[in-house]
């Protein structure tokens, strides 16, 4: 896989590695790129707003499939005291508690596969891999041959339980069994997972592959009030816990971080951090998940490795916005195992901050926010003809100016449809995974059909069924291949309001926005009818738009102003005539709050505001930041003000705490 820069992807290429690594790590076992690029590519696809709701990869086709009765989903990474102190702070501010230590388990994050068990009537029926977080591969055929797993739970178990772990190889196991092999792995998670993933349970059981149980699914009765003491639980039962883990207070992390890296080396098995879990369960609960992580439990990942190289050269890349993105060309490094020759620029202020220069000999990274990145230059290496670097003002792809709008960092190329770049990045972000997720339709091929001219707007896409005599025709395609890809067109003809509005491009809105929109308006024809109303300023549509927690003044803007060109309008008017844009309902269509507009009012007093809306929210609620006549509840809170006057006029529903907290169920 590529090792550009990610300041230079666009959001689409971004996600479109992250679903090619999870497809090679989670279900092929091959995995393409190493943990820190896998974390960065991530980390900048969120930064950019898109959310991460997937994990792992679809299950393969040689196993039947497990739905996971709980979700098994990710962790969020931190990298440096700072950022964990941060990841404290928030827990603290959800929940509204003082500053008073926090209590974690503190366990080695082990490099393996992910496994989920589930044991009824105290007997384990089912193994499943973690697959796309939702469903699973089944595997319980093969985990039954693991030495050290109990297949009986004993008499003070529940009944009905979910426990989840990690499957791996000790690196001395792993050397033996190389050594076995013709095409030896690379590494023991990587044995792990093929040894565990054989469709002969015999080969499974002749390979040396442990576990260590360390996390909680589904059960039908509480198994313990604290992680610490259900982990205890797991000994009990005869589960291999870590002997590393250990309860710590918040102050002792950043020690026991430094602690389990001076071991890493000397360990037998595998590890690449250490993941930190609020003890207490009920704080769990309460604190639930955002996304497709938890509030509750953070990875701390070991720091990056560093290398020095030259700096060749300084591009300029184009993206779907009209972006322009500086790119360093390097004299290839190795950097953690990885050759890399390419790295972030950021943008021009970064380069003038650095004082970056072609020439330049330049200390890089491999880890954090952005991969790789320039961490400083060595100014006293400089050669004597460098000189700075000058920013381009107008577009290098189709030559129209590029400007910077005041108050921002990146410049832009004002070309807009009629810049070559802009077009085929749109087409390319549009079948995206998180957009319509056109399988066959990627980079390449999109680029290939708008150079055929096939491909000019996304409503062309849907017609590309037609041509398929012809694209069977050409070069590395074939029937086979031609008739696959129409039907995975037609097969994305169905497509969730949230994936359509994300796919529009529309500057500002990501996966998180989008679903923000699709939640609040529900079907396609509401929400673009209120769009185009909303053009007028002080209109009810405008007002609406700018009541949606969550959508601020810029987003709004970028909304309006996609509305306002009549090609965008004429785009959406050809895409529905082709697509059935499915409405979104929300969770909770069955609480009393399902559906229902909430707006929050006042201090209150037995929760955090963040916690009363993540409650609203998950009982199928919306809620907006200003009082209107659109509003079901306004929830009055200690020294309720203006919107708790507004409410009383328009005749809205008042509501205290403890009659919200009822309707909620909590």
């Amino acid at each position: 896989m590529s090792e550009a820069p990610l300041d230079s992807l666009t959001l689409e290429a971004l996600l479109a590695q992250i679903a090619e690594a999870d497809l090679a790590y989670h279900r092929d076992d091959r995995p393409i790129i190493d943990d820190a690029r896998y974390d960065a590519l991530k980390r900048e696809a969120e930064r950019r707003g898109a959310v991460l709701t997937e994990v792992g990869a679809p299950a393969a086709a040689g196993f039947g499939k497990i739905r996971h009765a709980q979700p098994m989903l990710s962790l969020d990474n931190v990298f440096a005291p700072e950022e964990f102190t941060e990841f404290c702070t928030r827990i603290r501010r959800f929940l509204g508690l003082d500053a008073s230590a926090l209590h974690f388990v503190a366990e080695p994050k082990i490099d393996g596969l992910s496994i989920s068990l589930t044991y009824q009537n105290r007997q384990l029926s089912r193994a499943a891999t973690r697959g796309d977080g939702e469903e699973g591969e089944d595997v319980t055929d093969n985990v039954r041959t693991l030495a050290n797993l109990p297949l009986h739970l004993p008499e003070d178990a529940p009944t009905l339980i979910e426990i989840r772990g990690e499957i791996y190889m000790a690196r001395a196991d792993f050397i033996a069994l190389n050594a076995t092999q013709a095409r030896p792995f690379a590494n023991p998670r990587n044995a792990a997972a093929g040894s565990l993933r054989q469709l002969d349970p015999r080969i499974t059981a002749s390979r040396k592959l442990s576990l260590f149980a360390y996390a909680r699914g589904a059960a039908n009765v509480p198994v313990a009030q604290t992680h610490w003491q259900y982990l205890d639980s797991l000994r009990r039962w005869g589960f291999k816990v870590n002997p590393l883990a250990a309860p710590i207070t918040e102050a002792d992390a950043a020690d026991f971080q430094a602690r389990i890296g001076a071991l890493r080396a000397d360990l037998p098995y595998d590890i690449d951090g250490v993941v930190y879990k609020l003890d207490d369960l009920a704080l769990q609960d309460r604190l639930g998940f955002a996304g497709r992580a938890p509030r509750w439990a953070v990875a701390w990942k070991f720091p990056a490795e560093r290398a020095i190289t030259r700096l060749e050269a300084i591009d300029i890349q184009v993206g779907r916005t009209g972006a322009l993105t500086p790119r360093a060309t390097l004299t290839p490094v190795n950097v953690g195992g990885v050759i890399v020759t390419h790295a972030t620029l950021h943008n021009e202020d970064e380069i003038t901050r650095k004082d970056i220069r072609v020439g330049d000999m330049v200390e890089i990274q491999r880890a954090g926010d952005v991969i790789p990145q320039i961490v400083a230059v060595l100014a006293a290496q400089r050669p004597p003809d460098a000189v700075k670097f000058s920013f381009p003002d107008h577009c290098p792809i189709c030559g129209a100016l590029a400007i910077r709008p005041e108050g921002e960092v990146v410049r832009r190329c004002t070309g807009g449809l009629s810049c070559p770049a802009q077009i085929v990045e749109r087409l390319i972000h549009f079948c995206a995974r998180p957009a319509f997720d056109i399988e066959g339709m990627g980079e390449k091929t999109v680029r290939e059909f708008h150079a055929l001219g096939w491909l000019n707007t996304v409503a062309d896409i849907f017609a590309l069924p037609d041509l398929e005599a012809k694209i069977a025709g050409l070069d590395g395609w074939g029937t086979l291949s031609a008739a696959k890809l129409s039907a995975a067109i037609r097969a994305r003809q169905r497509i969730p309001l949230a994936r359509f509005i994300y796919a529009l491009g529309i500057r500002r809105i990501g996966e998180a926005n989008a679903k923000l929109l699709a939640r609040h308006y529900g079907q396609f024809a509401p929400w673009r009818d209120a769009m185009i109303a909303a053009q007028i300023i002080g209109s009810d549509a405008r007002l609406e738009l700018g009541v949606i927690s969550g959508i601020g003044p810029s987003i709004a803007e970028e909304l309006v102003g996609f509305f306002a060109e009549p090609h965008n309008r004429a785009l959406l008017d050809a895409l529905s005539a082709q697509l059935s844009i499915e409405d979104d309902t929300g969770p909770g269509e069955n609480t009393p709050l399902a559906g229902k507009t909430i707006v929050f009012t006042g201090t209150l007093e037995t929760i955090t505001r963040p916690e009363a809306k993540a409650r609203a929210e998950a009982a199928g609620a919306k809620v907006t930041e200003s009082v209107s006549k659109r509003t079901d509840y306004v929830v009055l809170g200690a020294d309720a003000g203006s919107k708790a006057t507004k409410a009383a006029a328009l005749g809205i529903a008042l509501l205290t705490e403890a009659e919200f907290r009822a309707l909620a169920g909590f």
